[in-house]
């Protein structure tokens, strides 16, 4: 396998092209070192629809406490609330220097309009009414490029490089090429987002793989609370052509109901007196999973999502999701979506600081990469604030963590990581694509909205079985040796939220034991953790709440 090996420097590198990588980069840029970035692709961030951020516009009343309160209620206690703290307060910051870039962001009476998504109190999602994540975007892109940060992408990350228990940079790969791309940084800031595409059916885009958690946890990071995996409550099901388009949660705040099948708004059954409203999003998906389950749903596999109630100027304000209805031929005020859970995101990851520090030296994470802050469940809203502030959070903590410049054996440290793709060369690999839908149909059938002793042992053999193959597979080229790769690390996570469902006997949040339907604050108000052993083996710990 003959590999071509360019090299490249830099003070702070960031790996991740979307919302949290930027601002990870701008954040870093802006004391004045010399900042890399480097990608694949733009991830979810183009999908965002709008951020948390308390600045009252809408009400008064709303203030970073109420947010932190917000946050903790809604994660089930079991939230960081150090990281709680960052996050209340820093995204006022985060919108105020979005819109000193001039982001247009939706106003309603003069004031800047803040929607009320589930598990908020008050109304505080921030938006841009064309498509939030396209704007943000566009804003970073620009203001990056004004700064000087430089950036390379179309580029895959497959592995980050190590010297003496540091971080040191990482090795980039450009497809269809043999091209192979060492750059050394005295700081590294993993924003390549969390599990994306682990799950059958996931809302996700194909870039999003678990590729960050892993590699981080290669390296000796820890990864916590892997077994809250959330699930989007009101995922498109029908019209057909818009099948896993998410329906904003800001919908139902303002008049969108849930009907099951024999018209019945089920969620003032079970949330009463207000309906869809005031609850947060792991409770309403649970809901909905039983309307579904129990013979409730419409023929499609869902609920309606009945956007008929909410008022003309208020859903004309949804364009994007007005335009995409309407292209498949649903006239959103006419006629309703059909909706079902569908897996999301996570709310675990690689643990952190508060300063956005991993336990490894030189290696630093934000955004969606990053566990801790959520809980047990995610408050509506909070993907993208994460992502804003906690990708600032990791490009600053970048700068102070830098580590000092010293003579190092590059040879050394680059053939080791191109070694490990030369390990993995051999006889053509088949089938490790086949073997990447097992893992992800494995993971949505044992370790789905609803868990059981039962099938998560079934589960954790039949993915350790298919790890096992993978260690002995080989691939013909890079472009097999990567997917191998791959596939390894995807089994390699997959195994860790399994892990961690069986070990977590009750039910909280996103997780929910069957056999264990109780919360247990006594036993269980804890993170679940994870390490790599000397052998490469997965250690589990438990470690208390800060």
């Amino acid at each position: 396998m003959n590999l071509m090996v360019e090299q490249a420097m830099t003070d702070v590198l960031v790996l991740g092209g979307g919302l949290s990588g930027y601002r990870a980069a701008i954040a870093a840029r802006q004391t004045g070192v010399n900042v890399i970035m480097a990608y694949r692709a733009h991830g979810a961030s183009p999908y965002v629809i709008g951020f948390n951020a308390p600045i009252g516009a809408t009400d008064p009343l709303d203030t970073p406490q109420v947010f932190f309160d917000d946050m903790v209620r809604g994660g089930y206690g079991l939230n960081d609330r150090r990281l709680v703290r960052v996050l209340a307060d820093q995204s006022i910051d985060a919108y105020r220097e979005l819109a000193a870039l001039g982001v247009p962001f939706a106003k309603l009476d003069g004031k800047v309009a803040q929607r009320h998504l589930s598990g908020n109190t008050y109304p505080r999602s921030v938006y841009i009414a064309e498509g939030t994540g396209g704007a943000l975007l566009q804003a970073l892109k620009a203001s990056a490029s004004e700064s000087g940060i430089q950036t390379i992408g179309g580029q895959k990350v497959i592995g980050l490089l190590q010297d003496g228990g540091q971080i040191v940079g990482a090795l980039l790969w450009k497809p269809h090429s043999a091209a192979l791309l060492a750059i050394r940084a005295r700081a590294t800031v993993i924003a390549m987002g969390g599990i994306g595409r682990l799950y059958a059916g996931s809302t996700y885009p194909a870039d999003v793989a678990a590729d960050s958690l892993a590699m981080a946890f290669e390296a000796g990071a820890r990864l916590i609370d892997m077994e809250f995996v959330q699930f989007e409550p009101v995922v498109t099901v029908w019209p057909e052509a818009c099948r896993g388009m998410e329906m904003p949660t800001a919908m139902l705040g303002d008049g969108a109901q849930l009907l099951n099948a024999r018209g019945e708004r089920f969620m003032m059954r079970v949330n009463p007196p207000l309906g869809e409203r005031g609850i947060e999003k792991a409770k309403m998906a649970l809901h909905i999973q039983r309307e579904i389950d129990e013979g409730r749903g419409l023929p499609q596999g869902g609920v309606l999502f009945d956007t008929r109630r909410i008022p003309p100027d208020r859903l004309e304000s949804y364009v994007s999701h007005c335009s995409r209805l309407r292209s498949a031929g649903v006239d959103p005020a006419k006629q309703s979506p059909i909706v079902a859970p569908a897996a999301h995101s996570i709310m675990g990851g690689i643990a952190i600081d508060h300063h956005g520090a991993s336990d490894v030296p030189g290696l630093f994470v934000g955004g969606e990469a990053a566990g801790g802050v959520h809980g047990a469940s995610r408050v509506a809203g909070n993907g993208c604030a994460d992502t804003l502030v906690f990708g600032a959070l990791a490009g600053r903590g970048a700068v102070a963590g830098m580590l000092d410049e010293r003579q190092r054996d590059w040879g050394r440290i680059v053939g080791d990581a191109v070694g490990a793709l030369k390990a993995a060369h051999g006889k053509q690999a088949s089938g490790v694509a086949e073997l990447k839908g097992r893992i992800r149909n494995i993971l949505a059938t044992c370790a789905g909205i609803w868990r059981a002793e039962p099938s998560l042992r079934v589960g954790l053999a039949h993915l350790q079985l298919i790890s096992d193959r993978l260690d002995r597979r080989t691939g013909a080229d890079i472009a097999e040796v990567v997917e191998l790769l791959e596939a390894r690390r995807m089994a390699l996570v997959a195994r860790t939220i399994v892990k961690a469902a069986l070990s977590r006997t009750e039910s909280r949040g996103a997780h929910q034991r069957t056999d264990f339907p109780q919360s247990d604050d006594t036993n269980w108000l804890r993170h679940t953790s994870f390490r790599r052993g000397p052998s490469g083996e997965v250690i589990e710990e438990v470690i208390p709440i800060q």
